[in-house]
């Protein structure tokens, strides 16, 4: 039996206590979480705290000595890097330079233009390691079930008409994120951090890359930053076409996707069922049978196995030939952004189509 991979944290943040912890807790049996690493002692030593209720040996860092203790530790394989969208490039990629395999929180980059820096970067490093570090980016959407359920019955829907992605969001001020110092300064607001989830949904449902898009921004709660809606037609390299509308902040939230096509209609709607918060899937048939499921939120747990199981395998192997499970890809989180850049591009040009960036 392999051993268990040593990974480390470094952010000690909202999501890492309510999210990371809990959930890697579900599959403690796959690795030893060695520590947990924030810029300030006391930050890092809240984020230890929890940990400790199931990782009672886990080691708290923090500051540049403890980064640099995390990077010297060769035993630590795999680093978490959950950190403010506007570092996390910087910080996976010097993590990366030492050996280190990444699983990098979403959005993969803050732009297109920061996106082809970090590839290049990345690519490069086969010329003085060993072998080339898994750098992956935690989209937990495609690691639903609901979705990879959905997929498969996308071949009942037939040919597909119409594609829409309707997201009304709940960022009000009871949202343990709306008062994020980062997402606030950050290019695009919450649209980039929130949006590349429902993209990410929309790509792996339809299986085929948004070629163009055509979009209108606009900025009416002046208690977020701007813009907050964003109203977009798409289409996709197979000449489909669609509507993606994000409001960031509804009274009534509501998160589905919905495809129509010949044969029938295939919907995803966020909800709860028998208590848990999920997805309701429902395949509606042209001889007015229904197919339905729920399946509640497992996406976490599920990309965090799957990010264990790569770094193992990758260092079994230590050569450059190995390459990481597509959903986890860091090449398909900048896809996810690429979308939602080329969106905000045509807001600020009222409207005007834009090619998706390919990668």
């Amino acid at each position: 039996m392999a051993q268990q991979p040593n990974i480390a944290i470094i952010g000690a943040g909202i999501f890492v206590k309510t999210q990371y912890i809990p959930r890697l807790a579900e599959i403690s049996n796959l690795f030893v979480l060695k520590a947990i690493w924030s810029r300030s002692e006391e930050s890092a030593r809240d984020a230890v705290e929890v940990a400790r209720k199931f990782f009672p040996e886990v080691e708290c860092k923090w500051g540049d000595g403890g980064l640099d203790e995390i990077i010297k530790d060769s035993s630590i394989i795999g680093v978490a890097v959950v950190l403010a969208g506007q570092i996390q490039v910087d910080m996976s990629l010097r993590l990366l330079k030492e050996g280190k395999h990444v699983l990098q929180e979403k959005p993969a980059t803050a732009s297109i233009d920061e996106a082809e820096a970090a590839l290049s970067s990345y690519h490069s490093l086969r010329t003085h390691l060993p072998f080339q570090p898994v750098w992956a980016v935690a989209e937990n959407y495609r690691f639903e079930p609901a979705f990879e359920e959905s997929k498969k019955l996308m071949a009942e829907v037939g040919d597909v008409m119409s594609i829409q992605v309707i997201i009304e969001g709940s960022m009000t001020s009871s949202n343990p994120y709306f008062s994020s110092s980062w997402r606030r300064n950050f290019t695009g607001g919450f649209i980039l951090d929130m949006g590349v989830h429902f993209v990410a949904g929309l790509r792996m449902l339809v299986g085929c890359e948004v070629s163009s898009v055509s979009a209108l921004t606009s900025h009416v709660d002046l208690t977020l930053p701007p813009p907050d809606n964003i109203s977009s037609t798409f289409q996709l390299e197979n000449g489909c076409t669609g509507v993606f509308v994000l409001v960031v902040s509804s009274r009534s939230p509501k998160i589905l996707w919905r495809v129509v096509g010949l044969n029938g209609t295939l919907q995803i709607e966020r909800g709860n069922q028998d208590g848990k918060h999920g997805y309701l899937v429902t395949l509606y048939l042209a001889n007015g049978q229904n197919k339905s499921f729920f399946h509640p939120f497992s996406g976490v747990t599920e990309e965090l196995k799957a990010f264990l199981s790569e770094i193992s395998q990758a260092t079994l192997k230590k050569d450059s030939s190995y390459e990481v499970e597509r959903r986890l890809s860091f090449v398909e989180g900048v896809r996810d952004v690429a979308v939602l850049d080329a969106m905000l591009e045509s807001g600020k040009r009222q409207g005007a189509p834009v090619q998706v960036k390919r990668f």
